[in-house]
C-alpha cells in the first residue's frame, strides 16, 4: 500500500540561543510556526529489506543518510517492530538549506505515516522521543501548529494557534553554514534578545500586531557581512507593507508577515524576478 503525507516547513516567529550544554548542543528557546509551503512524502512497504529514497532534488542522499530513511530505522528501532524494506519518494518544494527544516519535515512525515500503519497506540510523548532521535528539529515538526521549542528543540509546548495572516517567504541563492553561525556567537556577544514572554502574550492574545512586533533572530546579529542580502530582503519586505520581517533558522531565507493578502501579493511579485524561491503562504495548525 502507498501512503502520501504532507511535511510541512517551518518558521521561526522567534530564535533565543541561551548558552551552552555540556553535550557540546545549545541550549535553545524558540516559538515555531508552521506554513503551507510542503514536501509531500510517499512511503510504500518492499519486500526487499532496506530503505531507498528518491527525490526531486537530485543532489540529496538516497540512502539511510538521508533524514526520511533514517526516521524509518529510528521508528523501528523505538517500537521494537520488525522492520520491513521501505520506498520513500521525496517531492521536494521547500528550498533545501533554507532554515525552514525541509529535512527534517520529511523524517516528520514519515514518522505520522509510520504510526498511523504500525503502531497507532503509540503516545505522542513517545513518538517524539523517537523523533529526537532522528534529529532536533523533528520533534516539533511531528507536531507542528504554533508551539514553543526549547532545550535542543525537543522540549515542546504547544501554543496558541496565529490569528489569520499571510506570510511572505523569500529564499535567496545562497546557503548559509549553521555551525558557522554558531562559530560567531562564540565570538560575539549577544546584546539582544527576543521578548519570548511578550510573545506568548502576544499569542494568548491573538494580536497580530504584537506578535509581529516581537519577530526576533538572534542569529541576525551575528550575519557575516557577505549575507547581507538578508537584510536587502528584509527592507524590501517592509518596504512592502510587511507588519514585520525576520530571518527563519540560521537562514537564509527570510519571511515578512502581513495582516492583508493583497500586501503580500504584492511584496511577493516584487521579489519573485530576483528572487524565483518567494512564495505566499498561510500558517498550518497542528498536526497531531
Amino acid at each position: 500500500m502507498i501512503h502520501t503525507e504532507p511535511a510541512w516547513a517551518k518558521l521561526n516567529l522567534t530564535l533565543d540561543i541561551l548558552g551552552r550544554r555540556p553535550d557540546g548542543y545549545h541550549d535553545l528557546r524558540m516559538v515555531m510556526q508552521s506554513i503551507d509551503l510542503k514536501d509531500t512524502v510517499t512511503l510504500q512497504e518492499e519486500t526487499a529489506p532496506g530503505v531507498r529514497v528518491a527525490s526531486s532534488c537530485r543532489f540529496l542522499p538516497c540512502d539511510e543518510s538521508n533524514i526520511a530513511a533514517k526516521a524509518v530505522l529510528r521508528f523501528f528501532e523505538g517500537t521494537g517492530l520488525p522492520c520491513p524494506g521501505f520506498s520513500i519518494r521525496l517531492d521536494k518544494e521547500i528550498p533545501v538549506c533554507a532554515g525552514m527544516a525541509g529535512g527534517s519535515s520529511d523524517g516528520a512525515a514519515v514518522l505520522r505515516v509510520l504510526r498511523r500503519e504500525y503502531d497507532p497506540e503509540l503516545p505522542q510523548e513517545k513518538l517524539e522521543k523517537i523523533a529526537a532521535r532522528v534529529g532536533s528539529d523533528v520533534p516539533y515538526c511531528v507536531r507542528g501548529g504554533t508551539a514553543l521549542a526549547e532545550g535542543r528543540g525537543e522540549r515542546l509546548t504547544d501554543l496558541p494557534p496565529l490569528p489569520p495572516c499571510y506570510f511572505v517567504v523569500c529564499k535567496p541563492a545562497f546557503p548559509i553554514s549553521t555551525p558557522e553561525l554558531f562559530a560567531q556567537v562564540h565570538l560575539r556577544r549577544l546584546r539582544c534578545h527576543p521578548d519570548t514572554a511578550g510573545m506568548l502574550a502576544a499569542l494568548s492574545a491573538g494580536d497580530l500586531a504584537g506578535i509581529a512586533h516581537r519577530l526576533y533572530n538572534v542569529f541576525e546579529d551575528v550575519l557575516p557581512r557577505k549575507y547581507a542580502q538578508v537584510f536587502e530582503i528584509k527592507n524590501a519586505l517592509l518596504d512592502g507593507g510587511a507588519m514585520a520581517a525576520s530571518m527563519s533558522g540560521s537562514g537564509p531565507t527570510v519571511f515578512g508577515i502581513f495582516a492583508e493578502k493583497t500586501a503580500a501579493e504584492n511584496a511577493r511579485e516584487k521579489l519573485l524576478p530576483a528572487f524565483p524561491q518567494t512564495f505566499l503562504c498561510r500558517p498550518v495548525k497542528k498536526t497531531v
